[in-house]
């Protein structure tokens, strides 16, 4: 299995420019954007396969699970080992990792540690010891025995056990849960409709995904303020903000459509969160009535992606998303500014687009993930 990047590199995410090397800041648009998919190197402190990304705005971190496993970061504070105080040998035996802008988050079989990459700490900044858990399947991070892992402190949360959890998906602002029956919950920040519950309001604790009861999800990811799900069956449903065109509805800023004058009800904002189920730009008189541009969409909508097809896994950047079908193909839209879509340009899209890069390589995508503002993807060779 290979893996190849695309988007945002000032830090040397996806590869390392002489400037990076030396300790500089990368400002030069080639170096700083990258817009066709570029193969990962092998990181130099582990040559082993890459087995997993994980991915926030300035680092990435690369998984090896293959003999003795290791995590090896690459990118803001990581381009020597004096940089940030952990190092590959304290990941050694790990099993999982996340990243975020301040700590590297390590699973291993008997605890979890919290690493603060940006001090020079020879020790972690937190951890816990937990008991795997005999019976069900095992947990992913950031999901833990009893809880999970949060991306600042206090680490730990707890959750209910009568939630089961089976993966759980993180944003800066809100939560999306999936259970072991397919049920989604959602909670946290709710200002852009991002909680799927067909208003603006927060919710302190899971809520039920109402709109999705009885549809048995398999997958969730989450955005800077969307979210989206998998059913068992392949569709992909989207819910949240659309500015960037990140749900692949409709755009307005998008489309470039003429600036109409709207009433105080429609568009971006909305006084009363309650009514609100999907905040739609009316079409007005002389326009014809088939635009309509959806600027948040407060309840799941179903996403249809031409030609029809299944989606297998999904991952969501900042204000960008991209999906994986059955097929081996990979679907990216949203913001495209740092070519985080693979579309070799650095335009936007509110309309789900085949990345070709990887069927002209005879490539067969397996696995996607999104950074804030980049996108990394892993591939075989496809088989004849």
């Amino acid at each position: 299995m290979r893996w190849y990047g695309f988007g945002f590199n000032a830090f040397g995410q996806i590869y390392l420019n002489e400037k990076l090397i030396k300790g500089e800041c990368s400002d030069g648009a080639d170096e700083l954007k990258v817009i066709s998919p570029t193969e990962l190197a092998r990181d130099e402190c582990c040559v082993k396969t890459v087995c997993q990304i994980r991915a926030s705005w300035s680092r990435r971190a690369s998984l090896h699970l293959d003999g003795d496993s290791c995590a090896c970061l690459a990118g803001f504070l990581s381009a020597s080992n004096e940089s940030s105080g952990v190092s590959v040998k304290d990941t050694r035996g790990c099993k999982d990792a996340s990243i975020s802008e301040s700590y590297l988050t390590l699973a291993f079989p008997d605890r979890i540690e919290c690493w603060d990459v940006q001090k020079e700490e020879n020790t972690p900044s937190w951890s816990m010891e937990i008991t795997p858990e005999s019976s069900g399947p095992s947990l992913d991070l950031p999901l833990v025995p009893g809880g999970y892992i949060a991306t600042k402190p206090p680490f730990y949360r707890s959750l209910s056990p009568h939630l089961k959890a089976k993966s759980l998906a993180l944003s800066a602002g809100h939560a999306i849960l999936l259970s072991e029956s397919g049920a989604v919950y959602t909670w946290g920040l709710g200002s852009h409709g991002q909680l799927g519950h067909g208003g603006l309001s927060s919710e302190e604790e899971p809520r039920t995904v109402e709109a999705l009861w009885g549809m048995p999800m398999s997958c969730v990811a989450t955005g800077g303020w969307h979210s989206v799900c998998i059913s068992d069956g392949g569709d992909l449903y989207v819910w949240g903000w659309n500015e960037s065109g990140q749900l692949g509805l409709p755009s307005r800023g998008l489309r470039k459509a003429p600036q109409q004058q709207r009433s105080p009800q429609a568009g971006a904002r909305c006084q009363d969160p309650d009514p609100c189920t999907s905040l739609t730009e009316e079409p007005q008189e002389g326009e014809k009535q088939e635009e309509v541009f959806i600027s948040i969409q407060a309840f799941p909508a179903l996403l249809d992606i031409t030609p029809p097809c299944e989606i297998k896994t999904v991952s969501c950047g900042s204000r960008h998303t991209a999906a994986v079908t059955t097929t081996g193909d990979l679907y990216t839209w949203g913001w495209g500014n740092y070519g985080q879509l693979g579309q070799r340009s650095l335009t936007s899209s509110d309309e789900p687009q085949r990345v070709e890069f990887f069927r002209e390589q005879q490539l067969s995508v397996v696995d996607v993930v999104c950074g804030a503002w980049n996108t990394f993807v892993a591939v075989v060779k496809e088989v004849a």
